[in-house]
């Protein structure tokens, strides 16, 4: 029988496969099978921590708005009622930002809020 070389696009494949596992623990950088294994496990993964990255954030901006409030003596949903009520359309990343970093100007907001 003729000996076969495999071409060029398969190990192109390959090549581009175990690019993405640069990085990775024993044989999943370098074995094929391994490797997409792996690839298939991390980027599952991945996928998840995306929506969680958002998830984590929302209650976060959460908890510093809260902290703000409470030294106004209100409760954080009484606030968010509040803002609804009077028509205040700020998004909680915005609040948070205002509460952390320019604390009279979120005080302001609290104030026309009461």
């Amino acid at each position: 029988m003729v000996r076969v070389k495999r071409g060029k696009i398969a190990n192109k494949k390959r090549e581009k496969l175990l690019r993405y596992t640069k990085g990775f623990k024993w044989g999943r950088k370098s074995k094929e099978r391994l490797a997409k294994e792996a690839l298939l496990h991390a980027w599952s993964h991945a996928f998840e921590g995306r929506k969680l990255k958002k998830r984590d954030f929302r209650r976060l901006w959460q908890t510093k708005i809260k902290a703000a409030v409470n030294q106004e003596g209100l409760k954080y949903n009484e606030f968010m009622n509040l803002l609804k009520k009077e028509n205040i359309n700020i998004n909680r990343k915005v609040l948070a930002q205002l509460a952390e970093f320019y604390p009279e100007i979120f005080n302001q907001i609290v104030k026309t809020v009461k």
